[in-house]
């Protein structure tokens, strides 16, 4: 039987399995994802982010390959954060797309022990009062799995979720906005612009591509389909009144400001973590720095009670961190133009 079974090979099911592993905990990841995503919806790596990966000793490739920004926003506000008074050796948010966040952290929990399958999709579960079986659609058939515990990191449409009868109360989206990566001959000096025809941010990344991400007073209030290349230009334009000269997109996407948060982390010996918990506007990297308090916190916790049963209180321990985050990430989508 397996110890722990972690459902999605995302920074928080990655970043928990390395954790659970250096207590000596036998940890199995399941990934739905054949190959990994190429594409990065998340990118920032807050300065608590960075002071976890510290303390493990492996932020150093992360800092070798971001591009620090010593400030950060709100709601896209022109007047920015300073981070430069903030106690800590990194006062600045670290732009690093996610897929690079992503394989970084699989290389340090393949290199801690952990057995990661990709191609393997958990599709239902049932458990007991000794072990979840857990059913797995694989590249050579289905079969099941037996495991003391089962972690839900996969993701705002975890099946893992619905699979133990978890609600996921919330609102779902009243605010739409577009992102793009894109090669800007003319990037600008100021990273963010906002006036009555709507808003656009523009960050560096590495690699010389910059990500830019805004809304317009078209289609602000109503889910737009994702815009080809020229309506997205004529899109920055309108706000702008520049389109910075970019050229040769690699990826165009749309969100929204769903807020969703699970009625609770834990049903007997099933959890969750990270976006399967929770769900937010993800301008300006609440997701994943909420996301990343929850490995350590959680295999500390567990690992004190190894192999002894999680007492029915012992969760993944970042209820407060979520609620707390989720009027904030809302107020920020509120001051968009109609």
């Amino acid at each position: 039987m397996e110890q722990v079974v972690i459902a999605g090979a995302g920074p928080v099911g990655l970043w928990l399995a390395a954790e659970l592993r250096l207590y000596g905990v036998e940890v199995t990841v399941l990934e739905s994802r054949a190959e990994p995503d190429p594409h990065s919806r998340a990118l920032t790596l807050h300065p608590r982010t960075l002071e976890l990966l510290a303390c493990r000793g492996v932020a150093e490739p992360f800092l070798a390959e971001g591009l620090p920004i010593p400030s950060g926003h709100f709601a896209a506000l022109s007047s920015r954060l300073d981070f430069s008074g903030l106690d800590t050796p990194f006062p600045f948010t670290l732009a690093l797309p996610q897929a690079r966040t992503e394989e970084l952290l699989a290389e340090h929990a393949l290199a801690a022990g952990v057995r990661l399958l990709r191609g393997h999709r958990v599709t239902g579960l049932t458990q007991d009062g000794d072990a979840v079986t857990v059913d797995v659609e694989t590249p050579h058939g289905t079969h099941q799995l037996r495991t003391a515990y089962l972690v839900g990191c996969d993701g705002t449409r975890s099946r893992v979720r619905t699979a133990a009868g978890i609600e996921f109360p919330g609102t779902d989206a009243t605010v739409w906005a577009w992102m793009a990566d894109v090669v800007l001959d003319e990037p600008p000096h100021q990273r963010s612009v906002s006036n009555e025809h709507g808003a656009v941010m523009v960050f560096p990344l590495p690699g010389g591509v910059h990500r830019v991400v805004g809304n317009d007073a078209v289609s602000v209030r109503h889910r737009p389909d994702v815009p080809d290349f020229e309506e997205l230009r004529a899109r920055v334009r309108r706000v702008a009144g520049t389109d910075f000269g970019m050229h040769d997109p690699t990826w165009i996407s749309v969100f929204g400001n769903a807020t969703r948060q699970a009625a609770r982390y834990r049903e007997g010996r099933v959890l969750l973590a990270g976006d399967a918990a929770h769900m937010h506007f993800p301008s300006g990297g609440p997701v994943s720095t909420s996301g990343s308090r929850t490995p350590p916190t959680s295999a500390g916790s567990w690992s004190r009670r190894w192999p002894e049963p999680l007492p029915p209180h012992c969760s993944t321990a970042t209820t407060p961190n979520a609620t707390r985050s989720a009027p904030n990430c809302c107020a920020a989508p509120a001051r968009r133009p109609d």
